[in-house]
C-alpha cells in the first residue's frame, strides 16, 4: 500500500490515480525527493500535491527555462493586441539589430530559435547573463552563428533577453514589469520574474543531481567542446560559468528575473499561469483568445536542433509540448526547465499542468517522471 505520509495535498474525485503515481515517484527516488504537482481541467484545480523534506504547497523553486513560457505569454498578448507583428522585421523595432546579416530576420523566426544568436564568443559572467539589457546589446551587434532563418537551435540562456528587448523597444517597459502587471497580479499567479526580497524565505535552493560514477561517465562521453554551438549556448565558453543547475541559487538571477531562466515559481503558479491563459479560472477572462492560442500552438521549427543535437519542436517562443507527450492535444504549448520542471497548456482538452522538483534530474531536463504523471493525469481526465 501507498504510504499516505509520502504525499500531501488533495485531488478531485477521479484523480486518485495521479496521487498514487506521484507517491510512487516519490518513494522510487528516495527519501529526499521534493516536488510539487498541480493540474487544472477546464478551470478547476483537480490536482494539488507536494512531497519531500522542507517543502510545502507554497514553496518556490527556480523555474529555469520554464521562465521562457512566462516571457512569451507577454509577447503573445502583445501580438494579440496588434502591438507586435510576427511578420515584421526585428530591425523595425530594434534598428541596431540590422547588422552582420540579421536585417531581414522577422519576429516569428526570432521566437522560433532561428536567429543564430545562441551566445557570445567570450561568454558572460553570471552578472552579465542576469542582465537582459546587457545580453541584448551584445547579441544585437554580433554576427550570428548561422545564417538567420536557415536552421534552428535552442537559444537556451538568451532567448528571453532577445524577445524582451523587442518588447521594451515597443512598449517602453520590460517583460518583467508587464508580466507582473498583466499576469502575476491580474490573475493571482505565483510566478515571479524578479523575486521580491520579502518572498525570499519561501525559496528552496536547487540541489545537484545524484552524481554516480555511471552518470558522470555518461556526461563526460557526451560532453561538447566549450567553443562548440552547445558550449556557447550554455555559456561553457566562459571560465567562470557555473553549472546550469546552480543558476537559481544566485541572488542576482532571482532578483533580476532574467527572462530566459530567472523565474521563481511554485507548481501552483506554473499550472495557474497556463490555466488562466486558455480558459476562465475563478471567473476571470482568459489571457489569450482562441485565435491567438491557435497561433501560439502552431509549430514553427521542427527537426534537428543544431544546438541540442536532437529532434526538437518549437512554436512562438514555446515548446510544441504535444510533440513530447503523445497524450496531449495538437496545439499544446509550454516550456520545461533544466531542473526537472514541466509546465504546459492543452487548449483542446482544457488542461494546464505544472510540476517542480528540487533536485536536478539526470540528464538535466524535464524530469523523466513527467511521462508517468502526465499519463496518469490524462487517464483520469478522460475517464472523468
Amino acid at each position: 500500500m501507498m504510504d499516505e505520509n509520502v504525499v500531501q495535498g488533495t485531488v478531485a474525485e477521479g484523480f486518485e490515480p495521479v496521487r498514487e503515481e506521484f507517491a510512487a515517484v516519490a518513494t522510487g527516488e528516495g527519501g529526499d525527493h521534493a516536488a510539487q504537482l498541480v493540474a487544472y481541467q477546464h478551470g478547476e484545480r483537480v490536482v494539488d500535491l507536494w512531497t519531500g523534506p522542507e517543502i510545502t504547497a507554497d514553496s518556490l523553486f527556480g523555474a529555469y527555462s520554464a521562465s521562457k513560457g512566462a516571457t512569451h505569454l507577454v509577447v503573445a498578448a502583445l501580438v494579440q493586441e496588434g502591438v507586435l507583428d510576427l511578420e515584421q522585421k526585428v530591425s523595425h523595432y530594434w534598428p541596431q539589430f540590422a547588422v552582420e546579416g540579421k536585417g531581414d530576420l522577422v519576429l516569428r523566426e526570432l521566437l522560433a530559435h532561428r536567429a543564430g544568436l545562441v551566445g557570445a564568443d567570450a561568454g558572460f559572467t553570471i552578472e552579465e547573463l542576469a542582465d537582459d539589457r546587457s545580453v541584448a546589446e551584445r547579441l544585437g551587434a554580433q554576427r550570428p552563428y548561422w545564417r538567420p532563418g536557415t536552421a534552428f537551435g535552442y537559444h537556451a540562456l538568451v532567448m528571453g533577453a532577445l524577445s524582451g528587448e523587442v518588447v521594451r523597444r515597443v512598449t517602453g517597459r520590460s517583460v518583467q514589469e508587464l508580466f507582473a502587471e498583466r499576469v502575476r497580479d491580474a490573475y493571482g499567479v505565483d510566478f515571479h520574474l524578479g523575486l521580491p526580497r520579502e518572498q525570499e524565505s519561501r525559496f528552496l535552493s536547487a540541489q545537484p543531481m545524484v552524481a554516480t560514477a555511471e552518470r558522470l561517465a555518461a556526461l563526460a562521453a557526451s560532453a561538447s567542446a566549450p567553443n562548440s554551438l552547445s558550449g556557447v549556448a550554455f555559456n561553457r565558453n566562459h571560465p567562470q560559468n557555473p553549472g546550469v543547475w546552480e543558476l537559481p541559487n544566485f541572488l542576482v538571477v532571482r532578483a533580476s528575473g532574467t527572462a530566459s531562466f530567472g523565474g521563481v515559481a511554485s507548481a501552483r503558479g506554473l499550472a495557474r499561469m497556463y490555466a488562466v491563459t486558455i480558459g476562465s479560472v475563478d471567473g476571470s477572462v482568459p489571457l489569450l483568445k482562441p485565435e491567438t492560442l491557435a497561433l501560439v500552438g502552431q509549430i514553427q521549427s521542427i527537426g534537428h536542433d543544431v544546438v541540442l543535437g536532437g529532434h526538437k519542436a518549437f512554436t512562438i517562443g514555446f515548446h510544441a509540448t504535444s510533440e513530447y507527450y503523445p497524450q496531449l492535444g495538437q496545439g499544446s504549448f509550454g516550456h520545461s526547465g533544466a531542473g526537472g520542471q514541466q509546465a504546459f497548456a492543452d487548449p483542446r482538452n482544457g488542461i494546464a499542468y505544472g510540476y517542480t522538483r528540487r533536485r536536478t534530474p539526470f540528464p538535466a531536463a524535464a524530469g523523466p517522471e513527467n511521462d508517468r504523471l502526465i499519463r496518469a493525469l490524462y487517464g483520469a481526465a478522460t475517464a472523468r
